[in-house]
């Protein structure tokens, strides 16, 4: 069973992969922007459930 929060990380995961290898030449800069991708999704995730939490209440 998934949860949203693992389907999230999936989801990141795979669109970090494509954007490093689609957004740079070099390899290491493909892991580098690749993992910046990565990290921006899910801290965008966790604050905008945090956002729609406090609306919420």
């Amino acid at each position: 069973m998934l949860t949203h929060f693992s389907a999230m990380l999936i989801f990141a995961l795979c669109i970090s992969v494509v954007f490093g290898i689609t957004q740079r030449e070099q390899p290491r800069m493909m892991i580098r922007f690749g993992a910046l991708c990565f990290f921006l999704f899910v801290a965008a995730v966790i604050v905008a459930s945090w956002a729609m939490w406090a609306i919420k209440r």
